[in-house]
């Protein structure tokens, strides 16, 4: 994104390091208010660039969203493609492409419909980057959970939520695809780790790494926390660390949930539109820094 320039990591700080390589949304012509992703015009000096300052991944997001008319075959097709092109692109200069189809939570949808749309998504994005011949044991997938637009009357279990996502997984992300990262997609902290771990459970067969790559889900109460006051650093750290060992039991299936109410940061998860969160992510991205400093130094005292 249009920024600041990516600063040099430094080979000796632990950790790998990568950068969001997508633009601007912009509308797709012929389509009903759907979107497609700018970026592509530069990408290989970029990515050689941005391997050289110590990136090791990248991650480009595409949004789809669904209604009576949507997503249509235009703009599955189309963004299929240009995360395809994303994806190769990144591979020729020897970064690792996170692949990131978001199919947006709004509407009234059921689960069903979710799991279709979903499956018929990646299904194209597979298709795509079997077409442009990229390395599937070199990406990860980074797709939203299977479930029920925000605005559903039905409220569907995570177990019920877990079978519809491991199912449209095994119908269309080959085995070879080392891992899925899934996005929290507007779910609270708490709902998203409840249905990781229940993903994690799902008596179907998995043959990927089934893990998190949250912000909202994983940051918001940290966020609430520091409210950008230095003398909040370590409250902050403590709940940042608290929600990443909760999705870590998660993502091995161990996660018990104790039944406490979800904190106000939670919920402010859900009402939260995309618009808004963009505000947050200057002031998470620095506080995401201090923290990773703070760990390293814990870690070298343990």
């Amino acid at each position: 994104p249009v920024g600041n320039p990516f600063k040099p990591v430094p080979r000796t700080t632990p950790g790998n390091f990568g950068r969001i390589y997508h633009r601007l949304k912009v509308p797709l012509a012929g389509t009903n208010g759907e979107t497609t992703t700018q970026g592509l015009d530069g990408l290989a000096e970029r990515c050689a660039q941005y391997k050289k300052d110590g990136a090791d991944f990248a991650k480009w997001r595409s949004v789809l969203k669904i209604s009576e008319t949507t997503p249509s075959s235009l703009a599955i097709m189309e963004n299929a493609n240009v995360l395809a092109r994303y994806a190769s692109i990144c591979q020729q200069n020897g970064i690792v492409p996170i692949v990131e189809p978001e199919i947006l939570p709004d509407g009234d949808h059921d689960l069903k419909r979710c799991q279709y749309v979903t499956e018929k998504v990646l299904a194209a994005v597979y298709k795509a980057l079997s077409d442009h011949h990229v390395y599937l044991e070199g990406t990860l997938l980074k797709p939203n959970m299977v479930t029920a637009g925000h605005s559903c009357p039905h409220k569907y279990s995570s177990e019920e939520i877990a079978m519809a996502t491991v199912t449209a997984l095994r119908r269309t992300v080959p085995p070879a695809v080392p891992g899925v990262t899934f996005l929290s997609g507007g779910q609270s902290e708490e709902e998203a780790t409840i249905n990781l771990n229940a993903i994690n459970n799902c008596p179907l067969a998995r043959p990927w790494a089934l893990t998190f790559s949250f912000g909202r889900a994983l940051q918001a109460s940290a966020l609430n926390a520091w409210r950008g006051k230095r003398e909040n650093d370590d409250a902050a750290t403590e709940e940042f660390l608290k929600r990443a060992e909760v999705n870590g039991l998660a993502a091995c299936g161990l996660y018990e949930h104790s039944g406490d109410e979800i904190g106000a940061a939670g919920h402010l998860c859900i009402l939260l539109g995309s618009v808004a969160y963009l505000n947050f992510l200057p002031l998470t991205a620095n506080w995401l820094y201090l923290l990773l400093g703070q760990k390293a130094r814990l870690s070298k005292k343990g």
